[in-house]
């Protein structure tokens, strides 16, 4: 029984911490299709954060494919996957790399 009770004193703050994320990433939308500002979404509100949603995926969709589909078949294969995996892959590397480095010259500043 100890264990039990160990085990869900180490999981709530957990799940609390992700019901607070969760929370964050909500007001975000919130505070972007909350035509009212009454600090919810009405159901008019939500179906148009979905439309938004439907939008954003489908132009993401339109420009992956104008940028990778090399052959033209209006999907991508395998090897362009790869193509666009490895180019989002260095983006993020680079983007750490600059945060890195901000945060050393920020220190080095500090000294």
């Amino acid at each position: 029984m100890p264990a039990l009770l160990a085990l869900a004193l180490l999981v709530t703050p957990l799940a609390l911490r992700a019901e607070g994320e969760a929370s964050q990433k909500l007001s975000k939308t919130k505070e972007k299709y909350d035509a009212d500002k009454d600090g919810k979404l009405s159901d008019e509100e939500k179906a148009a954060a979905k439309e938004g949603a439907k939008a954003k995926a489908k132009a993401t969709r339109e420009e992956n494919l104008e940028k990778y589909d090399a052959n033209k078949d209006g999907k991508l294969d395998a090897e362009e996957r790869a193509k666009k995996k490895a180019e989002e892959d260095a983006g993020k590397e680079a983007r750490k790399a600059e945060r890195e480095a901000r945060k050393t010259a920020s220190e080095a500043e500090k000294k």
